[in-house]
């Protein structure tokens, strides 16, 4: 499955501004619905458009392999 790193590129960039960014000030800056933001940082990920990859990684000056990755569901078993 594919997971959002939203809630990491939020903390560095807090951490590199001084400041705290909220859903709602990112939401402002890219134009990205904040329950969309919300959904995307969730555990289990969310569905989204190329387009809202496009407006983050421009909004953290990033690639998209910063912003998403791929991780192993785990086995019913387990």
């Amino acid at each position: 499955m594919i997971r959002f790193r939203i809630r990491e590129l939020m903390s560095e960039k807090s951490f590199q501004d001084g400041k705290r960014l909220t859903f709602e000030e990112l939401s402002q800056a890219t134009g990205i619905n904040r329950t969309t933001l919300s959904k995307m940082a969730s555990p289990r990920g969310h569905n989204t458009t190329t387009d809202n990859l496009d407006q983050l990684c421009r909004f953290f000056g990033c690639t998209v392999c910063d912003v998403a990755e791929f991780v192993e569901r785990p086995t019913d078993g387990q």
